[in-house]
């Protein structure tokens, strides 16, 4: 099966993700991530948003995963009003593929694609310990919106964190 090449970067092959790629796609938020969903939500994700699940591959081996999905709804960014908008579910990169640009690039095509389906802005929530993509997400241009309090299963609190597109 073709795979739909995004770009390359430094040997990794950044790329739409299919069906084939749900295991490792799996297997690397099993790794990466305290918070883990169903098989049958990412086949979900990946029917209904095939744009905007992306994967980078390495010598043949999915090393991370964008996976989003395109709402409508209140906006995060303007005080009042609806707009459509996307929401990254999660991004994950195994450890060892970390600070080499490839979260960054997985995140900059996902938002490409969501500007081309009309999104206004886009969303996301990410632990308040984490630090690093708390930095990574800033230095694209996303800017914490909101506090959600016991957030996480585990009683941590999210940034809401957004970003105007267009």
């Amino acid at each position: 099966m073709q795979k739909a090449l995004l770009s390359r970067l430094d040997g990794y092959e950044i790329r739409l993700c299919s069906s084939d790629d749900i295991p490792e796609v799996i297997t690397v938020n099993m790794l990466t991530l305290p918070e883990h969903y169903s098989d049958y939500f990412y086949h979900e994700i990946l029917n209904d948003h095939p744009q905007t699940f992306i994967v980078a591959e390495l010598d043949g081996k999915v090393v991370g995963y964008i996976m989003c999905r395109i709402e409508y709804g209140l906006s995060h960014l303007r005080r009042f009003g609806l707009a459509r908008k996307g929401h990254i579910i999660s991004v994950a990169t195994l450890g060892e593929h970390r600070a080499k640009g490839v979260g960054s690039r997985m995140v900059q095509h996902a938002l490409e694609e969501m500007g081309k389906v009309g999104c206004k802005e886009a969303y996301l929530e990410v632990r308040s310990s984490n630090d690093g993509a708390i930095k990574l997400y800033e230095k694209i241009g996303f800017k914490i919106a909101n506090t959600l309090q016991s957030y996480y299963k585990d009683g941590e609190a999210a940034y809401l964190m957004a970003l105007q597109l267009g």
